[in-house]
């Protein structure tokens, strides 16, 4: 947003400085970005042309002598400008001096063969105009010697602010006008637009089909307006703030457009064809408009329209059919309210950026509908002349307050700063709010021009910003009750934890998308339950992912595909099983591809090491939920898992008959097929939010278990089970034998052969017996081994090998 410290003026009676100014723009949220003083202007000072002669050797050049007003002899300038003459004033820069317009500082020169020693300017030259077909010619009471920008009022210094979406009360220069005023810098000048009286009604009606997306029209008609070039003073101010005047109608809009925030539009009402309609535009249809592109529209969009077809895109720009030029004659002023999301969206769309949008989507004032057309038509009377109509007002069924409660007290408790009840009040007055009531909590009443205060915290904020955030006191961090006390979360420690333990085994670490292709969402368990995006931002990113494994092998096929075959991955972070809290999962998984082993060579003493498998994906998901605090030595290994891995050659890993904590395997040759990736591959997932949190440490402090003096002894065991029979089944049956003796059960050795029998296996284990109490004697472990045999026996079937 910008705008000239003298068009602030207009609406602001102040003597503040302007460092002063830009202070407290900042300090009040509309913080200041740039500051143009106009330095370049001031070089230039108004200069008498005493002589013009002919150049000696140039048709179109005359030598000039220039008397600059500062005692000094005139300066001889050799000057192209057909208007050069003696007795003209005009614009002089002296050498040294840089000319925006052209981008050039002047030097003592030559030219065909005279020297020249500065130059007479041209409206162009000095970026105030596209004219350059003469230099200034000023009039004859100008005061030689004095500052051009001074006399021209062209050293306003110009403000740019940046303006945050939440406030489209700012976008107009009587707005930020107010903000000030309420801060104590000035009084506003709060003048009410009058109304103009106008003659029979508008014979123009306008019908609104869609009044959701249009809640108000305001529509007039002046007769007899002669339109041409708009005076020099909104030109200027126009200029200033980058935009182009083009006429008196046209430039107009924009001035009411940036002095209040009142976007406006004018029609040709010669070129109109019947009555204005506003409706959503017919799929397909087409406008020019008046930036000169053609634009095809959708009926998501909204438009207004004759009988002919579409006039305008409503909200963000007129089309060029029933544009003003200079021989409009009669012309229509709309004022109109516009739905936000439909203009944003509209424009993103259409790809259309203009400073009606930029209003229109963070909404206008609606009550300030009407009153701008009656200050448009206030300017085109003065300006251009004419006979107004009176204004037609359609669908408009005017604002409703919004009543806010609001306890005074919220502002300490919110900031920590304590200000007094009548200042708190003063400022919303001042700001246009109306609190009632007495006591801690008000009523207040938000002023139609502020439909982003929503809530209480929003009013704390409007007192906070006005009163001074500078004001609050920087408090220093609260110190911890204890050296050690936890500043991470359960989760968090978790995930640096698994993240190290995963990096230590050569492990890679990976960050993918959160969106994958509907399709890879299926493979992996999403299938309708899949969490689908209502805008992706591109069709193959159209699902939140239910599992990390897709994106992770797409990385690794990613990596093959440019010669690095052999790659450990993994990543730690969220998944999507719904859009519920309970549905998103923190999960740490990992893939492993070609012959990325543990020691991350590819190679050992042997040859070339045998592609990953089943087991090295046990072994990464294993140290993934150790490091989460996961009790590995209780967790049970089932055979078989979801159904993207090999159902041959994977494994869920549980703890007690319902936790699962995670899933490996090698991955079915379908779901590679599926992703378009090659193998071999595996990897795993574990659960980190599923581990169960360890107990509370005891308040007191218990004697730690002594060693045992007794020699610990080892015996080993084979049984021959069905093939069905799982080893850890048979490992948790000799393991409950004795849980007091035995420390440890391992597995050592698995044997298929024809000799025991077609449907059986053997499995040999070792069991870890610790004495306690005394030295066991040969009774005590042949006891203690027929337990065992019996225990297994009961539980599996088995029986010892022979």
């Amino acid at each position: 947003m910008k705008f000239t410290l003298s068009w602030l003026k207009d609406h602001l009676e102040t003597d503040a400085s302007l460092a002063e100014i830009v202070e407290r723009l900042t300090s009040i949220g509309l913080e200041v970005e740039h500051v143009d003083d106009k330095a370049s202007l001031k070089p230039f000072v108004i200069a008498k042309v005493l002589t013009a002669v002919q150049h000696p050797d140039a048709d179109r050049l005359r030598v000039l002598t220039v008397d600059t007003g500062d005692g000094r002899p005139p300066v001889q300038v050799v000057c192209g400008a057909p208007n050069a003459r003696a007795g003209l004033i005009g614009a002089f820069a002296a050498p040294g001096t840089y000319v925006p317009g052209i981008d050039v500082t002047l030097t003592v020169g030559k030219i065909r063969g005279v020297e020249s020693h500065g130059m007479m300017c041209s409206e162009r030259e000095l970026e105030l105009s596209d004219e350059h077909g003469g230099i200034i010619d000023l009039p004859e009471d100008a005061p030689v010697g004095t500052s051009f920008a001074a006399y021209a009022h062209l050293d306003d210094p110009l403000i740019e602010i940046n303006l945050t979406p939440n406030r489209p009360d700012a976008t107009s220069v009587y707005g930020i006008a107010r903000d000030l005023a309420a801060s104590g810098l000035g009084q506003l000048k709060s003048a009410p637009v009058e109304a103009i009286p106008g003659k029979g009604e508008t014979p123009v009606k306008v019908t609104i089909e869609a009044p959701e997306l249009c809640p108000g029209f305001a529509l007039r008609l002046v007769r007899g307006v002669k339109n041409g070039p708009s005076p020099k003073w909104l030109q200027q101010r126009l200029i200033a703030i980058g935009l182009r005047p083009i006429s008196a109608l046209v430039d107009i809009t924009n001035y009411v457009t940036f002095d209040r925030g009142r976007p406006l539009h004018v029609f040709d009402a010669n070129k109109v064809a019947g009555n204005l309609v506003v409706r959503r535009a017919r799929d397909g249809e087409k406008v020019l408009a008046l930036d000169g592109r053609e634009y095809t529209l959708t009926p998501d969009m909204c438009v207004i329209a004759d009988q002919d077809g579409v006039e305008s895109i409503a909200g963000i720009m007129g089309g060029e059919h029933s544009g003003c030029d200079e021989n409009t004659t009669d012309v229509l002023i709309e004022s109109a309210l516009w739905d936000p999301i439909t203009t944003a969206r509209t424009g993103r769309t259409l790809g259309i950026i203009s400073d009606a949008r930029y209003r229109f989507e963070r909404g206008v004032d609606p009550e300030f509908m009407v009153p701008g057309v009656e200050l448009a038509t206030r300017l085109v009377l003065d300006f251009l002349g004419g006979t107004p109509t009176e204004t037609e007002v359609v669908g408009y069924a005017g604002h409703v307050e919004k009543i806010v409660s609001f306890p005074l007290s919220e502002v300490k408790r919110l900031t920590g700063i304590e200000v007094p009840r009548d200042e708190s009040l003063g400022i919303l007055n001042r700001l246009g709010f109306k609190p009632e009531g007495a006591g801690d909590v008000v009523n207040v009443a938000v002023p139609s021009w502020r439909p982003d205060v929503d809530g209480k915290a929003d009013l704390v904020e409007e007192v906070m910003r006005i009163h001074g955030v500078d004001n609050i006191a920087p408090q220093p961090l609260g110190a911890h009750d204890a050296v050690n006390a936890k500043i991470l979360t359960v989760l968090q420690i978790r995930t640096r934890a698994a993240k190290r333990a995963l990096a230590v085994r050569g492990m890679m670490e990976a960050v993918t998308w959160s969106f994958i292709p509907a399709k890879h969402a299926e493979l992996f368990g999403g299938g309708q339950t899949a969490l689908k995006l209502a805008n992706p931002i591109a069709a193959d990113m159209s699902d939140m992912r239910p599992s990390l494994l897709p994106g992770l092998i797409a990385a690794a096929q990613r990596n093959a595909d440019k010669g690095i075959g052999d790659v450990a991955l993994f990543e730690v972070s969220g998944t999507y099983e719904g859009d519920g809290a309970d549905q998103q999962r923190r999960v740490a998984a990992g893939v492993r591809r070609g012959t990325a082993k543990l020691d991350g060579s590819g190679r050992n003493w042997a040859g070339n090491s045998g592609p990953v498998g089943v087991f090295d994906a046990k072994a990464d998901a294993i140290a993934a939920l150790e490091a989460c605090g996961a009790p590995v030595e209780r967790l049970q290994i089932e055979a078989g898992g979801p159904a993207w891995y090999h159902p041959g050659r994977s494994g869920t890993i549980r703890l007690g008959p319902k936790v699962i904590l995670g899933t490996f395997g090698e991955f079915h040759p379908k779901t590679l097929e599926g992703l378009d990736v090659s193998g071999p591959l595996c990897g795993f997932e574990v659960f980190v939010d599923a581990v169960p949190e360890p107990k509370a440490k005891p308040t007191r402090t218990k004697p730690k278990l002594e060693l045992s003096a007794f020699q610990a002894v080892k015996r080993d065991f084979a049984f021959v089970v069905d093939k069905a029979v799982q080893a850890a089944t048979l490992t948790r049956a000799a393991l409950a034998a004795d849980k007091k003796l035995i420390t440890n059960v391992s597995v050592f050795d698995v044997f298929e052969g024809a000799s025991l029998g077609a449907a059986k296996k053997s499995i040999a284990i070792e069991v870890s017996i610790q004495p306690v109490e005394k030295t066991l004697t040969d009774e005590d472990f042949e006891a203690l081994a027929k337990r065992i045999v019996e225990n297994v026996h009961k539980q599996t079937g088995g029986v010892l090998r022979a």
